[in-house]
């Protein structure tokens, strides 16, 4: 796809170039199955995961191929990040502190059935079964670069679909101005839920013209496969010009509020994580720069890190949202 700005490093590409091989061809495969009404069958096979395949190379979990994105600035070139990085160093507290827990810990979670519950100041509030929320688009595989607070990132290829497509199905009434996350919090799943980090659940939030933005996807796989665990299984949303903890894992309520949401960290530490977290590398951390960042992976971890870009590089795509925002201010 053509972006005006060439300087974020999105390009027009054939899916075929961005797209993963075994993606690409079993796009057809998935349409057909959500147009007969059988996708429930992948689905199902969700609960028979192996827990030791969480961190293990592609083609382990149960198959989610998605078309290329059309949405502008979805895809870029950029290199992937291995997927055993992917998924072995996450933030996931609810399952243990260091980055290496969640994939240790995260097999307990029990990821069918499920639903989301949406609610609060819509025309249409439901409670979706997963397979549901499958059916109401064609998945489509973006490339992001996600970024989280400590200043590293990751170039993930996410399969899903725009969460505005939700949104405009439950139809927000008028006075509807943000929209809550709301993750699981199940201590006997769970072993940290409960723990005094955060108060439970976790809960993020948006305001409702960024969850409306096409490039806020609502997410049910990455490199063409189920989302592990660890990475928010089985549905999660992923804002990429954010810092990666406003990406609210393994969703269970979706509500849409004339007030802005009380989110997890922020609760827990007002002075370091703002509503808004969008990543900005001319605000510091009180703790650290965000000057610079790291990619995971990229020649390990005492190598030359890379410059922080504004909006995490979305700026000619999401800039316009915070047009005459103080974002020192709202950060």
């Amino acid at each position: 796809m053509l972006i005006k700005t060439p300087r974020d490093g999105f390009i027009h590409s054939s899916a075929s170039d961005i797209t993963p091989r075994h993606v690409y061809e079993g796009r057809r495969d998935l349409l057909k199955l959500m147009a007969t009404g059988v996708a429930g069958a992948t689905l199902a096979t969700w609960a028979a995961r192996d827990a030791r395949a969480q961190v293990a190379r592609p083609g382990k979990l149960a198959a989610l191929p998605g078309a290329k994105s059309a949405v502008a600035g979805a895809v870029t070139m950029e290199k992937l990040t291995d997927y055993k990085d992917a998924t072995s160093y996450n933030n996931y507290y609810e399952f243990g502190t260091d980055k290496s827990d969640p994939a240790k810990n995260a097999h307990t979670l029990k990821t069918t059935p499920w639903t989301v519950e949406v609610d609060g100041l819509v025309k249409k509030p439901a409670r979706y079964a997963l397979e549901d929320l499958l059916k109401l688009s064609a998945q489509e595989e973006r490339i992001y670069r996600l970024r989280c607070v400590e200043g590293w990132s990751m170039v993930i290829p996410w399969v899903g679909y725009s969460l505005a497509e939700l949104i405009r199905k439950v139809e927000p009434l008028g006075n509807a101005k943000y929209v809550e996350f709301i993750t699981l919090a199940d201590p006997k799943t769970m072993p940290f839920v409960g723990s005094r980090v955060l108060d439970w659940p976790y809960v993020e939030g948006l305001r409702l013209d960024e969850a409306m933005h096409p490039l806020t996807l609502l997410a049910f796989g990455m490199y063409g496969e189920v989302l592990p665990n660890q990475n928010g299984a089985p549905v999660r949303l992923v804002v990429p010009w954010k810092y990666g903890f406003k990406s609210g894992k393994s969703l269970v309520r979706i509500r849409f509020t004339d007030r802005e949401p009380a989110t997890a960290w922020n609760k827990a530490a007002a002075n370091e994580y703002g509503f808004y977290s969008n990543v900005n590398p001319n605000v510091d951390h009180p703790r650290w720069s965000q000057a610079t960042e790291r990619r995971i992976g990229e020649d390990g971890l005492f190598a030359k890190k890379r410059k922080t870009l504004l909006f995490n590089g979305y700026e000619p795509q999401v800039g316009q949202l915070y047009a005459g925002m103080d974002l020192k201010k709202n950060y």
